[in-house]
């Protein structure tokens, strides 16, 4: 089993010119703790995190040295901070030293990732660009998935791109929502905004072609929840 056959293929991404206020605003309408960066031809060039946003002039929490060390500052550690804290863009802000999968990485390869680094995810990219995101809970799913049978096929990968074409289909947020294809078998988990998108998310799996069975593990947003989403 491969990073492409347990990644969250609907990323959420935003382009180096889009102001940190649109990206503070990303973050929490889609209940995420980072968004990538990427080029007009999807090449991945960086990550704003909620960290990245933490230290700005706008709520005056930038860093204030004393001028003692200052003293002892590099000119382009100063210049550096204050980019971090006044730039108005992504490619001012998001961190560009970035740690990433390619999409052929096993489950083994992903977890050294995830604990060497100390994150909870990594992009995943295929020549450069960027074609998923692997999370923690990703890889959970995915040991599990493959315990449970062989590893997925070239079939199980047209079984999963077709659910995912019938979740767009539904306008179901599959962002929300992570899928594993193993020997037929989809399993599905996450977060839906109502009742009938959870229904809609078990219909989507059942009607994709070749799909021997379904296993469901979708929840409700709470109505303060999904509240808060449309007030942000």
């Amino acid at each position: 089993m491969q990073a492409r056959d347990i990644m969250t293929t609907s990323v959420i991404a935003i382009g180096p010119d889009v102001e940190v206020a649109e990206i503070a605003k990303c973050l929490l309408e889609n209940r995420i703790s980072a968004v990538p960066v990427v080029e007009k031809d999807g090449r991945l060039i960086g990550i704003v995190s909620e960290g990245d946003l933490m230290r700005r002039s706008e709520s005056e929490t930038e860093r204030r040295r004393s001028w003692w060390l200052s003293l002892f500052q590099l000119p382009e550690h100063a210049a550096i901070d204050y980019i971090k804290t006044h730039g108005r863009r992504a490619s001012d802000v998001m961190t560009r030293g970035l740690i990433t999968a390619n999409d052929d990485a096993t489950l083994e390869e992903i977890a050294e990732i995830l604990e060497k680094h100390r994150i909870k995810r990594v992009p995943v990219v295929h020549d450069g660009k960027l074609v998923g995101i692997v999370s923690r809970a990703n890889l959970l799913h995915g040991l599990v998935a493959r315990t449970s049978g062989r590893d997925p096929s070239i079939e199980d990968r047209k079984i999963r791109a077709a659910i995912e074409k019938n979740l767009s289909d539904a306008g179901v947020r599959i962002q929300l929502l992570n899928l594993v294809v193993s020997s037929g078998v989809a399993r599905l988990w996450g977060v839906v905004a109502t009742a009938e998108e959870q229904i809609a998310v078990r219909v989507a799996a059942e009607c994709a072609p070749g799909v021997k069975e379904v296993h469901i593990d979708i929840q409700v947003l709470p109505f303060y929840v999904r509240a808060f989403i449309r007030a942000s």
